[in-house]
């Protein structure tokens, strides 16, 4: 399916994405409402965060330019020291920025 290059296909585009992303939420609230959260429920939910976060950082590290690799060393070193995540994406974010600045 493609859309048109137009102001209508724009504004369609985005009114499929957030019915996408609503729907996908609801999804997920109407589903985890019917499943009794147990240890082991809540053990898989906790594993599944952890993995799909490797799963971003992954590809970055491997195949992204240097300011993404030293960003992402600088989110891990202020996240081990501080325990602090809104500090450490801002380092990150910060390394990223002025490496590319360079």
């Amino acid at each position: 399916m493609s859309l048109p290059l137009t102001p209508l296909g724009a504004f369609l585009a985005i009114l499929s994405m957030a019915l996408v992303t609503y729907l996908t939420r609801s999804g997920g609230v109407l589903v985890m409402s019917r499943i009794p959260i147990g240890p082991r429920v809540e053990r898989f939910i906790n594993a599944m965060a952890g993995s799909v976060l490797v799963a971003v950082i992954t590809p970055m590290a491997l195949y992204g330019d240097w300011g993404a690799r030293l960003a992402l060393a600088a989110t891990f070193g202020v996240m081990l020291a501080s325990r602090k995540p809104l500090l450490a994406i801002g380092a990150g974010i910060a390394t990223a920025a002025g490496w590319r600045l360079i």
